[in-house]
């Protein structure tokens, strides 16, 4: 089933040709500031299978992981779209669950950087919580 969506003033969608991988909240200090605050919340999708159509701009920064990760946004509303790590290559793209249409696809499956998470922070207790960044398992899988 394909999978559509797209930024706040409509001027970049995107078309997904698979079925997610998985799901998780990020609570990094670089999602942080990108989410105002908050985690980010984002579906993985295999990188091939994402088509994206209108103004993108990407920032390549090196994430608390000592990956190289870019970030994608839409070029005239700012709203961002997603995350992928350039290097090491081979993961999942991570798609921000908001910008998806189908805004309940699938719900996150894990919380990870829950040790940068802010004290007020409401984490939920039923999905498995690590420390840093998610284990090779779950960070790699494409499929």
């Amino acid at each position: 089933m394909p999978h559509v969506g797209g930024c706040f003033c409509g001027d970049l969608r995107f078309y997904i040709k698979s079925d997610p991988v998985g799901a998780r909240m990020c609570w990094c200090r670089d999602c942080q500031r990108l989410a105002s605050g908050s985690a980010t919340v984002n579906v993985l999708f295999a990188e091939a299978d994402i088509t994206y159509t209108g103004p993108i701009s990407t920032i390549t920064r090196l994430a608390d992981s000592g990956n190289s990760v870019e970030r994608g946004f839409c070029s005239t509303c700012g709203s961002q779209m997603y995350s992928k790590t350039v290097s090491p290559a081979g993961m999942p793209v991570r798609v921000r669950s908001g910008t998806l249409d189908e805004a309940e696809l699938l719900a996150p499956q894990a919380v990870i950087w829950a040790e940068s998470a802010p004290k007020w922070a409401v984490l939920d207790p039923s999905l498995p919580h690590f420390p840093k960044g998610p284990p090779p398992a779950l960070a790699n899988r494409t499929s």
